[in-house]
């Protein structure tokens, strides 16, 4: 039996008869034009029309020079990584990663994709805590890694959920000690950031800049990903070593180790349809968000934080932070969590279940990645130096054990909306 449709809290309130979800695909039906040309043409492999037309339409929109579709954001993270550790480094053997024996500056609060390549290449991540303001890297924390690890030089950051971090004082850091910047804005195309006065894309803030066209983001193919940058030279390199490093020769010569990372021409075709709506389904994220905030006015919660003069989110996910004094008791293991209903109070672990019940999917945050087993054993800097998140300055964990994500899915009614609001609402009571 589900208790909260007996709980005289939600008397009244009917779960939605279909699933709302957190952010799924939106199709507009152009999709189908450009995969039916790819098949009818028989241009299904990683070459094709569709495949160059949303490099180039990309590339444009973001502002850069060049753009390498890849199957996946990951993959995009991975050659972004392995090619930062190759200019800081040098070309690694086949079975060596070019971080190996390295130390990387990486987000704390992110999905693990920002963070693995890292692995992948041999590195070690030395995680970076979250600051409050946009919930994303800190950059006061940042110097004190540079502090700790002075020999670092590469830095992986990502933007969370469609806000972009502080890239300004995150790229002055770099500068001045010499390192280089892999940007993950998997989930923050079409957000922008002020750079120097002038807005510029997330997608190009870094040095190696990677998006994702994952099922759930705000542009789609499915999967999908792109790296972004202006230089031919490295462009060339990542769209080689996405075809397994293939030389020049009229037979199958290898001379560097290679992967099958190339975007196919079909799931170009479905990102090629997707292309002309972006904004909007920004304007569309963007509404459900100042909705919440408005619904939520007179609750102990706020909403995801940014800069409002500095950037101008996508709110990919709209998420809620409650207050300290508000929170009821919860308990999370590694695997499951329990919690206590508290008059007047409330936790994520009763609200994503109430949203459950009601047919409604939310997340919890990102639980951060020195929490996580995998990497538990991996630096972690706060802004009083390094930590194992005993102590207080352990922001993303803070964030993590308060917060939670809303459903935000682009084709939510605001009648739909409105209804979780009032099951978060009745929560509290």
């Amino acid at each position: 039996m589900n208790k909260f449709l007996e709980d005289p809290r939600f008397a009244g309130i009917e779960p939605f008869e279909k699933r709302i979800w957190l952010s799924s695909p939106t199709m507009h039906g152009d999709e189908q034009r450009w995969v039916d040309t790819a098949i009818q043409t028989n241009w299904v492999s990683t070459v094709g029309e569709n495949i160059n037309e949303v490099e180039q339409q990309i590339a444009a929109r973001l502002g850069v020079r060049y753009a390498v579709g890849l199957s996946c954001g990951t993959a995009a993270l991975h050659l972004a990584t392995k090619l930062a550790g190759e200019k800081l480094y040098g070309r690694a053997r086949a079975h060596e990663g070019t971080l190996q024996g390295h130390r990387v500056f990486c987000s704390d609060m992110t999905f693990d994709a920002s963070v693995n390549p890292v692995a992948y290449e041999d590195g070690t991540a030395v995680f970076i805590d979250t600051e409050p303001d946009t919930w994303n890297m800190d950059p006061v924390a940042l110097e004190k890694a540079f502090e700790l690890f002075p020999e670092g030089k590469l830095i992986v950051a990502a933007h969370l959920y469609g806000t972009p971090g502080k890239m300004d004082r995150i790229r002055r850091i770099a500068h001045e000690h010499s390192a280089l910047i892999v940007e993950d804005a998997a989930e923050a195309l079409g957000a922008q950031y002020r750079l120097n006065g002038r807005w510029t894309e997330a997608g190009a803030l870094g040095d190696y800049n990677c998006i994702s066209f994952n099922g759930n983001k705000i542009i789609t193919g499915s999967t999908g990903g792109m790296f972004l940058t202006d230089s031919e030279e490295d462009a060339k390199k990542v769209r080689k070593w996405s075809t397994q490093s293939r030389e020049p020769a009229p037979w199958y010569q290898h001379e560097e180790l290679g992967y099958n990372y190339r975007m196919s021409n079909i799931i170009a075709g479905v990102i090629r349809g997707q292309l002309p709506y972006l904004e909007e389904h920004v304007a569309q994220k963007r509404a459900i968000y100042q909705r919440y905030r408005e619904g939520f006015k007179d609750l102990p919660v706020r909403m995801n934080p940014f800069d409002e003069e500095k950037s101008r989110p996508i709110f990919w996910l709209s998420c809620l932070l409650i207050d300290e004094d508000a929170m009821a008791p919860q308990v999370r293991t590694d695997t499951a969590c329990s919690y206590e209903s508290v008059p007047g109070k409330s936790s994520p672990s009763e609200i994503l279940a109430a949203m459950d019940a009601f047919n409604a999917e939310g997340r919890p945050i990102w639980k951060p990645m020195h929490l996580q087993p995998i990497y538990r054993d991996h630096p972690f800097v706060t802004r009083r130096g390094l930590s194992r998140g005993e102590d207080a300055g352990d922001v993303g964990a803070d964030i993590f054990r308060r917060g939670l994500c809303l459903p935000s899915d682009n084709k939510m009614t605001p009648e739909q909306q409105d209804r979780i609001i009032d099951i978060i609402h009745r929560c509290f009571r």
